[in-house]
């Protein structure tokens, strides 16, 4: 019985450690971070957009399967802790043998590991000293750094390159190791929020989704925003010119776009949205006095004061982007800025009592203004929205991307190459050169460098030793 439970962990190890189940636990990691691309994720899509997405029942399934956030879903750190266990797994479980062939390479070829190797050739040659000093030279020429083999009863050559990329899979293992990690620590300590700011504002409090408020140890402040379009008016980009203000003092200040976000202590500010706020930021007027011709030029926000001379200031009231006139009064049709007009209180030591003047088009004036006035110009104001990140294993995903790109370069482009070198003697007693090679992938290229280097050594034993006739290079095993 205890034998029995004892071997229930070992089979879940090995299980574990398969390379079916690995192939299975990515596929479907793979599988839900497409569904993550593909579903519209909390808290970095806007609740009404959501909303406007999918119907209630359907998002009322998607939350409580947690698809709309699947990057923080239980479930997904669940998945990405099993992945890693198999890698970590199959790695310790194939480690042992890997370093084995690593750390004491296979120098000797004994006989049955010469019947068995398919890419040989046999060489006639007269002694082997003279055949082993040439194949010592071509091989140092093709940059296998051949070395001399000594054993109690034979002579032989043995030869290599890129023995390292043997151990590369364990680069690729690590890699995805600490971009799973990555990811298990965003999901368990990172989170989302959004701050709206219009121009001139500043907070240090981000909302995350479903969690509670979060203070910042400094502060971001919009110092302005807007949007480009393309001739047919349609919006190119979004831009917003944040500052980062700690203690007063202002740290950074970037101006950040879309997929161009400002980042200070781990934290990131990506641009998000960008929109009217249906209210009024400065008004350009001109006032001319009643009794002179000097017009003057001045620009007023909501509830502002603006001195025109020493006895008279316009104070602006109100303002309403698109006005209608009803009974005598002026209303708000809409918050579109459409047909705009402005309330202005003048106060005047000329006039007893202030006068309300209402500035529009085809709007009266008040004739007890000192002042007449036109409007110039409008600036309403226009909020940014930035989506706020604090994403703490990101130095491990993006180490882990840098750490595979090494694997991968290892794994696809260096082939480890083995040659030997061996006088033996045949079933008639004849004195020849054995050379076998192999390599752990790119076989078919390997090959033609392999026949290349049997028919140098063949060449320059000729030519080293012209009264010997040479029989043909034996064709490699399998062609």
């Amino acid at each position: 019985m205890g034998a029995h439970v004892q071997s229930v962990p070992r089979k879940l190890w090995q299980t574990l450690g398969a390379i079916k189940t690995g192939v299975i636990l990515l596929i479907l990691v793979v599988l839900l971070s497409a569904a993550g691309t593909v579903i519209l994720q909390r808290p970095a899509t806007e609740a009404d957009e959501m909303q406007r997405a999918y119907s209630p029942q359907v998002l009322h399934l998607l939350d409580a399967l947690k698809l709309s956030d699947v990057f923080h879903a239980w479930w997904f750190v669940l998945l990405l802790s099993l992945v890693s266990l198999s890698i970590i797994s199959a790695s310790i479980q194939r480690f042992p043998n890997a370093w084995r062939f690593f750390s004491r390479p296979y120098k000797s070829p004994d006989e049955a590991f010469r019947k068995g190797l398919p890419g040989h050739a046999l060489i006639p040659i007269k002694d082997e000293e003279t055949a082993l000093s040439v194949a010592e030279r071509v091989l140092q020429k093709e940059g296998f750094g051949p070395e001399r083999i000594v054993r109690q009863n034979n002579f032989s050559l043995f030869g290599e390159r890129n023995r390292f990329s043997e151990m590369a899979v364990y680069i690729v293992h690590a890699s995805l190791l600490l971009i799973f990690l990555g990811g298990i620590v965003d999901a368990l300590w990172g989170w989302r929020g959004f701050i709206m700011l219009t121009r001139g504002q500043e907070s240090s409090q981000v909302t995350p989704q479903n969690a509670s408020p979060r203070t910042l140890p400094f502060a971001v402040r919009c110092d302005g925003a807007g949007q480009e379009n393309y001739a047919d008016g349609s919006p190119k980009r979004w831009w917003s010119d944040l500052s980062v203000v700690k203690d007063g003092q202002v740290i950074l200040r970037k101006q950040i776009v879309v997929n161009d976000p400002l980042v200070y202590h781990g934290v990131r500010f990506y641009q998000a949205s960008y929109g009217n706020t249906g209210k009024l930021d400065s008004l350009a007027l001109t006032a001319t006095p009643r009794e002179g011709q000097n017009p003057q030029e001045f620009k007023i926000g909501p509830n502002e004061t603006h001195t025109l001379d020493a006895d008279t200031t316009v104070r602006l009231a109100e303002f309403i982007p698109d006005f209608v006139v009803q009974d005598g009064h002026v209303y708000a049709r809409s918050t579109e800025l459409q047909n705009p007009a402005a309330h202005l209180v003048v106060e005047s030591k000329k006039v007893a009592q202030s006068v309300d003047v209402w500035v529009g088009s085809g709007l009266q004036e008040d004739a007890a203004s000192p002042y007449i006035f036109r409007g110039k110009d409008v600036q309403m104001a226009y909020f940014t929205g930035l989506e706020v990140s604090h994403e703490p294993g990101q130095w491990a995903v993006w180490a882990g991307v840098v750490l595979m790109g090494l694997g991968l370069a290892l794994v696809f482009y260096f082939v480890h190459k083995r040659v030997w070198a061996v006088p033996v003697r045949d079933a008639h007693g004849q004195l020849k050169l054995w050379i076998g090679g192999t390599a752990n992938k790119n076989k078919d290229a390997f090959e033609h460098q392999f026949r290349n280097v049997v028919e140098q050594i063949e060449s320059e034993l000729k030519v080293s030793s012209p009264a010997v006739a040479h029989a043909p290079v034996a064709a490699l095993a399998g062609k």
